[in-house]
């Protein structure tokens, strides 16, 4: 059942060096605490797409299996390390969490979205082309597609292997996970990922941050999306990065994706992480509808809300950090493995 229903404060988790430390996963010892190898992949996509990524284990992998996991992207021209050229800064949150999980006992595998890095680049013909490349289905299908990859290497448990997704990673493993219960997938993260759908996000965002003026224009959109599956052509400047044309088929998709309802049918052991000063997926408005979807479920299932932690999971200094840069907040990284070490039998 659900261990945590609000914020909670620093002192109500164990001291984070307890944890986040490297730890000595066999019983010889022999190896050196927290080595770790890296192998390039690429594999087939949904579609005919060719997906680039990383495959990072433990070194020790090479003489006993280990637990896998695969890494979701957020959203936009987001590449697998977790860097957005759009960001102001060098973001690396799932480089950060991949070598996290190596040092600990965990592998993972994560990849360049397409369209995005070294996996197949966007169609740079018809608009009808472009939509059904950037379709939410083949987004899912990759998610898939990666976790048969990582399930392709022999190092790797089978009856041991998980998904964590960021943001609108999370909505993608969410829904891929359906399709993974087959597969024995054994445990999902979502880590800053929304909890109402996303058409109720956007026009709270827009009210909140947003000139008052792209308030009409948004509403429109949002309809003429889920009406037609078309973004209009018309939209202003400052809309159109939200609403790219070739994202009509995707965002109707996801505008109407409930994932709370997803989530509540679920019968995967599910971590949700969340940072208290996000400024994107908002505490607990946005949030809460997952925590009540966990305390629903007859599930393993837990919910951590960190303080002091942004959208990227980096600790914030302040009321206008925007937690992009630095590393991975320490209480973030001692709460995925107080979970995720037992979880996965790591």
């Amino acid at each position: 059942m659900i261990g945590r229903r609000a914020l909670l404060s620093a002192g109500a988790l164990a001291p984070v060096t307890a944890w986040a430390q490297t730890r000595s996963l066999t019983e010889s010892g022999w190896y050196a605490k927290g080595r770790t190898k890296t192998r390039p992949v690429r594999f087939a996509g949904t579609g005919g797409v060719t997906l680039a990524g990383t495959l990072l284990m433990p070194l020790f992998s090479e003489i006993q299996y280990v637990p896998g996991m695969v890494l979701v992207a957020g959203s936009g021209p987001t590449d697998r390390d977790g860097n957005n050229p759009l960001a102001p800064d060098r973001i690396d949150l799932l480089k950060d969490v991949a070598e996290l999980l190596a040092r600990n006992g965990i592998a993972s595998l994560r990849y360049d979205k397409r369209g995005v890095g070294q996996s197949t680049p966007r169609p740079r013909g018809s608009l009808e082309e472009q939509e059904a490349f950037f379709a939410f289905d083949n987004f899912v299908g990759d998610v898939e597609a990666a976790h048969a990859e990582l399930l392709r290497h022999d190092e790797i448990k089978p009856y041991a292997t998980a998904l964590l997704g960021h943001s609108e990673g999370g909505l993608l493993a969410l829904a891929a996970s359906k399709a993974l219960v087959a597969k024995k997938l054994h445990a999902m993260v979502l880590a800053a990922t929304p909890g109402r759908k996303l058409e109720d996000i956007l026009r709270a965002q827009i009210a909140r941050d947003a000139p008052p003026s792209l308030r009409l224009p948004t509403d429109r959109a949002i309809a003429a999306i889920l009406e037609t599956g078309r973004v209009p052509n018309n939209l202003p400047p400052e809309l159109q990065l939200l609403f790219p044309l070739y994202a009509g088929p995707f965002l109707k998709s996801l505008l109407s994706f409930d994932p709370a309802s997803v989530l509540a049918e679920s019968r995967t052991p599910c971590l949700l992480v969340q940072g208290a000063a996000d400024r994107q997926v908002v505490p607990m408005e946005d949030v809460q509808p997952l925590i009540d979807a966990l305390r629903a479920r007859n599930v393993s299932g837990e919910a951590v809300v960190v303080p002091q932690v942004s959208h990227n999971l980096k600790t914030v200094s302040g009321p206008t950090d925007p937690g992009f840069g630095g590393p991975l907040s320490p209480m973030v990284a001692e709460t995925l493995l107080k979970w995720l070490v037992p979880a996965l039998g790591a």
